[in-house]
């Protein structure tokens, strides 16, 4: 005769024969066994380890748990019975953890559109153009889409074109020195003399350009009607490779048009999911690239086989900026399409692991001033969730730390894993309403 003692600090294993020869090895955690509160009583109950599939043994002995030193009889069959009842309540506990863990995340999203909401209207109120000012005798200011440094952005109507237009309002300073202010506007007058020639449908288009006053112009670009990535992340956390690779087919093919039908080529230099707008409704699935701000022209009689040089050295978001940007030295360094190549590595990893892959939750003065970028190391990919090898090679590529083995955007663009996706749809049409799995 064999007995098993159940206590609620440890549990013993069985270890018996059954049907000639074959184990038993039963051993389950204390958790398991007893969810309830119990007294710290050992519960047990005698095993004649060949009478346990005796059926007319089992009918004659008692069959139920009874603590408190009073022990009898439980058959396997009990036993199996209330093991199956303690998975299924750890199976409705899952689940409605599983539930609870779905509403937080809900009421999270809620709270941060709501928090932006406020913020929103409160520089609403206190911005001096919302009146529903018409601007230039044409452009009806409607309301508030963002605000940042020394800009804001309204959604507005443009009364000769009837459509929806967003005009960005650039205001200086009082209190900036005039070396800053004249600063400041010749490089909002190169961002608009590069972005006016831009001409493709994954960039944000720019129709017009006029002065306000003495301190402050506007730029009146493209309306798009949707949230920037930036937001969709901090939403959502991640996104599913198929669409995160959409997304960075269409960055791709705008940068490839940039330096490929634009004379001279184009460094858009500020690549980041805050730069990314989402399409909605009609436009679902598609993404333009906008602010030019920080954008470099390479004139063929400054360009050699290295690049340029980086006039606006400290300028950037770091997260997005590879080494040689961060390089010190007698001469500024040299910058290339590499310089996108690098920023549309970070943004595809992020969008597919919820995390920057270098600098995370870091501040940009802890980037610059511990070298971060400068001293990373090989990229490192967490194990959820899971992502293709494919898709992991392609980020390796995009954020080689060596800028002579870094493709540059015409390469990457021409890269296998993006190929792959167009091989598989070459020859397969879809109906609006279908998208290919």
């Amino acid at each position: 005769m064999n007995f098993i003692y159940f206590s609620q600090q440890k549990c013993t294993s069985l270890n018996g024969k059954l049907n000639n020869g074959s184990l038993i090895n039963s051993s389950y955690h204390q958790s398991q066994l007893f969810p309830d509160n119990s007294n710290d009583e050992s519960w047990s109950f005698p095993m004649d380890v060949n009478s346990l599939n005796d059926s007319s043994s089992s009918s004659s002995s008692s069959s139920s748990f009874i603590s408190n030193s009073s022990s009898s009889v439980m058959t396997l069959q009990d036993w199996f019975e209330y093991d199956e009842i303690l998975r299924l309540r750890q199976s409705t506990w899952k689940r409605e953890e599983y539930d609870l863990t779905q509403n937080l995340e809900k009421l999270d999203r809620e709270r941060n559109i709501h928090i932006r909401e406020l913020k929103r209207l409160d520089h609403e109120d206190h911005s001096k153009f919302n009146q529903n000012n018409i601007l230039n005798d044409r452009y009806l200011f409607l309301t508030l889409i963002g605000k940042g440094g020394f800009s804001e952005v309204h959604r507005a109507f443009d009364l000769c074109e009837q459509r929806y237009v967003a005009c960005k309002i650039h205001q200086l300073n009082n209190e900036w020195k005039d070396e800053k202010k004249v600063n400041y506007t010749k490089h909002a007058l190169q961002e608009y003399n590069i972005h006016k020639n831009l001409e493709h449908k994954h960039i944000v288009k720019l129709f017009d350009v006029f002065e306000i006053d003495t301190d402050s112009f506007c730029t009146v670009l493209e309306y798009c009607d949707g949230n920037d990535l930036d937001f969709f992340l901090k939403q959502n956390k991640t996104i599913p490779e198929r669409k995160a690779r959409l997304i960075i087919m269409q960055i791709i093919s705008a940068l490839k048009y940039m330096n490929s039908e634009v004379k001279p080529s184009v460094i858009h230099y500020d690549l980041k999911p805050g730069n990314v707008l989402m399409g909605t409704g009609a436009n679902s699935g598609e993404i333009k690239i906008t602010d030019f701000g920080l954008s470099k022209q390479m004139y063929e009689d400054v360009l050699d086989e290295n690049g340029i040089d980086l006039s606006s050295q400290g300028a950037g978001t770091y997260w997005y900026l590879p080494p040689e940007v961060f390089a010190e030295g007698p001469k500024p360094p040299k910058i290339s399409s590499k310089v996108d190549v690098w920023s549309v590595g970070c943004i595809f990893y992020q969008c597919l692991y919820g995390r920057k892959p270098y600098g995370h939750n870091l501040s940009q003065a802890t980037i610059l001033e511990n070298q971060i970028i400068l001293n990373v190391k090989e990229i490192q990919f967490p194990n959820r969730p899971q992502v293709s090898n494919e898709a992991k090679l392609f980020i390796r590529r995009c954020l080689t730390y060596e800028v002579r083995d870094r493709p540059d955007v015409l390469q990457l663009s021409e890269d296998e894993y993006l190929k792959s996706y167009c091989k598989r749809t070459t020859f397969t049409l879809y109906s609006p309403f279908s998208c290919p799995r």
